[in-house]
Parts: structure tokens; C-alpha cells; sequence
């Protein structure tokens, strides 16, 4: 199996000590390189780009949030986790404006991490269960009526599936409120992915907010 190369960044060394003790066992990840703030990681781009870059966002020189928003730029094929101490809804979601595929606080256990970078390599998005809650929860609480922006694209019922999936409702949930079936929102949600080529309920979610259908 092809390793997953990473690069660590974090402003101090005993976390990312922490981090490669971690993964340094790990069969199929290597640890290719590390930077202590942005202008070393910016540097240490131009030589070796990882598949997966794990960034802090306070660091020294610059913001993690605008070291996303300018790596995804400049390399696309290189994903960015945040693993931060912030966890607060408004750097979950510039994080995930910027580009990042992922967002896990650092009191992690290894499970999740490995889960979260075996997920975002294969191309999906990775946001830990107590971010998630929060995000859908907290952030995304309220809803309009109707897509702000045109947007023929969507159904009437698939844009009001759109918004209780941006609530945080779970498919049970939309079923009961809508009184349709579970099969019916699954099939509802399978169209909604196929015409956006959307992913997860975080595809949703942001498609959501880029088209005002939630108010933040």
C-alpha cells in the first residue's frame, strides 16, 4: 500500500513531537516533513508537497486559515486537516471556505485521527463528531424559505431536504417531519448529490450556506 505522506505544522515542537509519535508506527503514513509557522511551511512547499497537510490555525507569521486558502490554491492536490484548539463555529466554518477538508481538535485520540486522514485522502471531508454537533447545531439554526441566488437546478421538495439536512435532522427525522418514507429521503438526497457532485452532509451543508438557503 502507497503511503500517505504528511507534513506537520504547529508553532510548537513537543505537540508535533506528539503527533509523529503517534503516526510514527503507522505502516501507511510517513511524516515528510515539519514547519514551525507559515513562512517554513511555505518554504518547505517549493521542495516536497504532501497529501495531507496538518496545520494549526495560530501561528506566529500567519493564519492557518490563510495558509489553507493559499496552499489549496497553489497545490490542488494537497488536502489540509486543521487540528486546533479552536473549536468555536466561526473557524470551523472560515476553515472550510478556505479549502480544508477536515477539522479536529487536539485533544484527539489516535483512532479519530487516523480515521480523519485515512477519509481525507480518499477524497472525502472529516470533521469529528463534537465539531460536527456544533457546527449543525449551533451555527446552522435557522432557515429560509427559498434559494436567495437562482438556482433552477433543485426541486421545491429537494431544496427543503437541503435545508433540514443544513439543521443537522437526520434522515428518521426529515422522514417524520416531511411524512415521507426514509427510502424517500435517501433517494431525494442521492439526486441532491448526483446534480450538485456532492459528497457528504458537509457538501450540503456548504452549498447551503453559499446559496443563503441557512442564515448564519
Amino acid at each position: 500500500m502507497e503511503k500517505i505522506k504528511i507534513i506537520l505544522t504547529d508553532d510548537h515542537q513537543l505537540f508535533r513531537d506528539g503527533i509523529k509519535s503517534l503516526l510514527e508506527n503507522t505502516e501507511h503514513i510517513e511524516i515528510i516533513g515539519e514547519a514551525s509557522n507559515g513562512k517554513e511551511l511555505l518554504e518547505l512547499l517549493k521542495h516536497t508537497v504532501p497529501d495531507i497537510l496538518i496545520l494549526d490555525i495560530t501561528l506566529p507569521d500567519i493564519s492557518g486559515i490563510e495558509i489553507t486558502r493559499q496552499v489549496v490554491s497553489d497545490y490542488p492536490g494537497l488536502k489540509v486537516l486543521i487540528l486546533s484548539m479552536h473549536n468555536e463555529n466561526e473557524f470551523v466554518v472560515n476553515a472550510l471556505k478556505a479549502g480544508a477538508r477536515g477539522y479536529l481538535p487536539k485533544d484527539i485520540s489516535k483512532h479519530e485521527l487516523l480515521e480523519a486522514i485515512s477519509s481525507i485522502y480518499k477524497g472525502n471531508e472529516y470533521f469529528s463528531k463534537t465539531i460536527s454537533d456544533a457546527f449543525l447545531k449551533k451555527f446552522v439554526q435557522r432557515t429560509r424559505m427559498g434559494l436567495q441566488g437562482e438556482n433552477p437546478i433543485l426541486t421545491p421538495r429537494e431544496t427543503e431536504i437541503v435545508k433540514l439536512v443544513a439543521e443537522g435532522l437526520k434522515n428518521q427525522q426529515i422522514a417524520d417531519k416531511l411524512f415521507i418514507s426514509v427510502r424517500t429521503v435517501d433517494a431525494h438526497k442521492n439526486n441532491i448529490m448526483k446534480k450538485l457532485n456532492l459528497k457528504s452532509n458537509i457538501d450540503i451543508v456548504k452549498f447551503a450556506i453559499k446559496y443563503e438557503l441557512i442564515k448564519l
